[in-house]
């Protein structure tokens, strides 16, 4: 991007959104109109993960999150190396398609 077009954004935060919303689980769904991003927390013994956060957005906007987020995480493992995902007993390596589907 063109420096000469960045603009600063502040960012203002209620005391309740600055304490942040822990996730390890987070499911997508999509219609032709907008994507469905469920954060969600796992928790060991438990079978329904409790859904804390949902984001709605434009798909222009979903792309440019994940762009967003690519640029990030490469910006990360530049600096502190790469992430990696250790395996744990009892979790796959792939990840659940069956539970990523469309609205």
């Amino acid at each position: 991007m063109d420096e000469k077009k960045k603009q600063e954004l502040s960012l203002d935060f209620t005391p309740e959104v600055l304490k942040g919303t822990y996730s390890n689980l987070v499911v997508i769904s999509h219609s032709p109109s907008e994507f469905i991003i469920d954060f969600a927390q796992a928790m060991p013994g438990t079978k329904n993960p409790t859904v804390r956060q949902r984001i709605v957005m434009a798909p222009m906007h979903a792309k440019r999150f994940m762009m967003a987020l690519q640029d990030n995480v490469n910006k990360f493992e530049h600096t502190f190396g790469a992430i990696s995902e250790p395996q744990m007993p009892g979790m796959s390596d792939t990840v659940p398609y069956d539970i990523i589907g469309k609205a």
